[in-house]
């Protein structure tokens, strides 16, 4: 029933645009600040078909969080390697304590 509908349960979903301006939509599966502030999404592709999900070779994508030039948040590529690794590692460490190894 739509009326006991638990918010709860929804998914956090995000629709993304990439540089040739193709629109896809993500769920949220984890998040992580930093000391100073920093905010980054671990991000999976959202599949409305279950079975789509289970068939793909779903990858994590991990963005940080900014404000644009007009104080909108916005999510962005992390361009740094270094960055990168360090907080893929952080996700991937969550990961394996959230589901064991």
């Amino acid at each position: 029933m739509a009326d006991n509908f638990d918010k709860e349960m929804a998914a956090d979903l995000f629709t993304l645009v990439d540089e040739e301006g193709v629109e896809q939509t993500f769920e949220l599966y984890d998040e992580y600040e930093t000391d100073d502030g920093i905010l980054y999404y671990a991000l999976v592709p959202y599949y409305d078909d279950p079975q789509d999900a289970i068939e793909s070779d779903a990858e994590l994508v991990i963005l940080r969080a900014e404000e644009d030039e007009n104080g909108e948040d916005m999510l962005v590529t992390i361009e740094d390697d270094d960055e990168y690794e360090k907080i893929g590692s952080i996700f991937m460490k969550r990961l394996e304590e959230m589901y064991g190894e």
